[in-house]
């Protein structure tokens, strides 16, 4: 497994699927847009609302997991990537990862209070690709 071709294959992907913990303790998903912004298989960040149920449940219990996937005639390829998120709302980080057309979700602009980003750190991952699973840690890739 070599952690940049990963790291590389991530960002080609369209979709991220979250997890968080709910109120009651179950794990919770949803499919995203891929991550505004890549750290290799560390850090991850995403645009989202600030009032969304997603970042009451990050702000509950910062324990998550994303996923990544392509499925293709032949090969299906994986990554599960288990860690921490973070709910960050300070302007520079807002900044860091706003594009124009974001107008359409966030009306305020990038300083809009109901815009945010999550930025996800990684602590370990799985990789699945031609029938072989390979578990890692993020700190062991260094």
């Amino acid at each position: 497994m070599d952690p940049d071709k990963i790291a590389k294959w991530i960002r080609k992907q369209k979709v991220a699927f979250l997890c968080s913990v709910d109120e009651a303790g179950f794990p919770n998903v949803k499919a995203m847009l891929k991550p505004r912004k890549t750290d290799g298989l560390r850090q991850f960040y995403f645009s989202t609302n600030t009032s969304s149920m997603r970042v009451g449940q990050y702000r509950q219990n910062p324990k998550a997991s994303i996923y990544f996937y392509h499925k293709g005639l032949i090969r299906y390829t994986g990554v599960m990537l288990i860690g921490k998120m973070e709910v960050l709302t300070d302007q520079e980080t807002k900044n860091l990862i706003w594009r124009r057309g974001d107008t359409l979700f966030y009306k305020g602009g990038v300083t809009d209070p109901d815009y945010c980003v999550l930025r996800f750190t990684a602590e370990s991952g799985r990789y699945y690709c031609d029938l072989k699973t390979e578990q890692f840690s993020i700190d062991a890739l260094r």
